[in-house]
């Protein structure tokens, strides 16, 4: 597995942003730039059967974590700092249940260890109706999709994935068939025998509830060196509708020594 990334040298220790799900690489270019200007060898990844990387009939943690592995011995990357929203929080967290020492720091964004019930059948149902052999325009695309999600941020984020091929005709980047099929594991824990000494920043949106105050203890004691870090004003998506407190709440913590 040889995964599509996008590099925007700093100069600096590599850093690693893994997207969530449906997501991809392009998510993040404006804070890529800014962690990049920051002092950072930045590196954001599109995961299995997202953005530009290979369609493969596997999407669990397991695989995903190697995955990360692969690429970061592939572009031997010392000491990288992992970052990673939602899914992509999920993966940098088994990554590092499997190789304790493969990391030098984690930024886990809105999203916690513990298991969630599956929630995006909606957004799968309305993903799966728009007819991509017959249809005209992303226009047409969106209205469609506006019966199963109202929301025009989210609709727009998802359509992201909506690409034209060399014959005019559209598709997806995102291998919705297998998303679908694996979306249950989307929401799988992640477990550790032992507990993870990394240094590791949980970051939640203050109107998202990713990550409850229930959460908090399950939290600190698979990742006893943790801090939790909300952000008020911000939901799921806290990079994109916070991103000056939430680069400024990254940086801060990378910079401690």
């Amino acid at each position: 597995m040889s995964l599509f990334y996008r590099n925007i040298e700093g100069g600096g220790q590599p850093l690693l942003v893994l997207h969530g799900v449906f997501g991809s690489s392009d998510n993040w270019l404006t804070t890529g730039k800014k962690m990049a200007d920051a002092g950072y060898n930045v590196y954001l990844l599109d995961q299995r059967n997202h953005g530009r990387s290979p369609h493969y009939p596997e999407h669990h943690y397991a695989a995903m974590a190697e995955d990360l592995k692969a690429f970061i011995e592939e572009h031997q990357l010392s000491r990288p700092i992992l970052i990673g929203h939602s899914m992509g929080g999920k993966t940098v967290m088994e990554y590092v249940s499997r190789y304790p020492d493969g990391a030098d720091r984690l930024v886990v964004v809105d999203i916690a260890p513990r298991a969630y019930k599956p929630h995006h059948g909606k957004i799968l149902e309305g993903l799966a109706a728009i007819p991509l052999g017959k249809l005209e325009s992303r226009k047409e695309a969106d209205e469609i999709l506006s019966a199963y999600e109202p929301s025009l941020g989210v609709r727009q984020f998802l359509l992201k994935n909506l690409y034209t091929k060399d014959d005019g005709s559209f598709g997806w980047r995102l291998n919705l068939p297998v998303i679908t099929e694996y979306m249950p594991q989307v929401g799988d824990p992640v477990t550790s025998a032992n507990p993870l000494e990394i240094r590791t920043l949980f970051i939640r949106g203050g109107e998202s509830d990713y990550i409850l105050d229930s959460d908090i203890d399950g939290i600190r004691a698979m990742f006893p060196n943790s801090e939790i870090v909300t952000i008020p004003g911000a939901g799921h998506w806290v990079q994109a509708e916070q991103p000056a407190l939430f680069l400024n709440t990254v940086l801060d913590f990378l910079g401690r020594n």
